[in-house]
């Protein structure tokens, strides 16, 4: 290849060098905003979804019984996070999935629940709005799915997991009124 050929290709390699991988080689970090442009969640008395909300589901063999409230919630395990391959789809409580907003997936809380989520390893913490199911992969430690706007602000976009308390705060959500 000749030297202009060369020249060429030069900002394709710098553009491709510039993606960042983690977990496997299909999942890219996409470019991050800066964490003071990420909007905070004000927890606000929301009506239960409709979607997603039922007393118990099944899933990879596995059943699970929704809380019938959100008060008194509170655990310790294993976040990992969730993005660019989501995007845009539907979540459980039929709201598309928003990367860039403040929300996760968790197994059986009423939907939508608000919870505080805090990386135990750096006290990084953050109010999250709950609007889907999940995390599905590795269910005995992994307790939440946080969209990536949440992983940046808990600083674990790049490890893809940490470990965090997952507290529900008011206003308490009913499965059902």
């Amino acid at each position: 290849m000749e030297g202009p050929q060369r020249l060429a290709l030069l900002p394709i390699v710098l553009a491709l060098s510039a993606c960042t991988m983690i977990g496997s080689t299909g999942t890219v970090i996409p470019p991050a905003p800066a964490p003071s442009s990420i909007r905070d969640v004000v927890p606000t008395p929301e009506d239960p979804s409709a979607g997603g909300n039922m007393a118990e589901y099944e899933q990879s063999g596995r059943t699970y019984r929704v809380l019938d409230w959100s008060y008194g919630y509170d655990e310790r395990g294993i976040a990992s996070w969730y993005g660019e391959q989501f995007h845009g789809r539907m979540t459980s409580s039929g709201e598309p999935y928003d990367m860039y907003a403040l929300s996760a997936a968790h197994r059986t809380l009423p939907l939508p629940t608000f919870v505080r989520v805090t990386n135990l390893t750096n006290g990084q913490s953050v109010i999250l709005r709950v609007n889907d199911r999940g995390p599905f992969a590795d269910p005995g430690s992994r307790i939440i799915d946080v969209s990536y706007a949440a992983a940046i602000r808990l600083g674990m976009v790049r490890s893809g997991t940490a470990n965090v308390r997952v507290e529900a705060v008011e206003p308490w959500q009913y499965r059902v009124r």
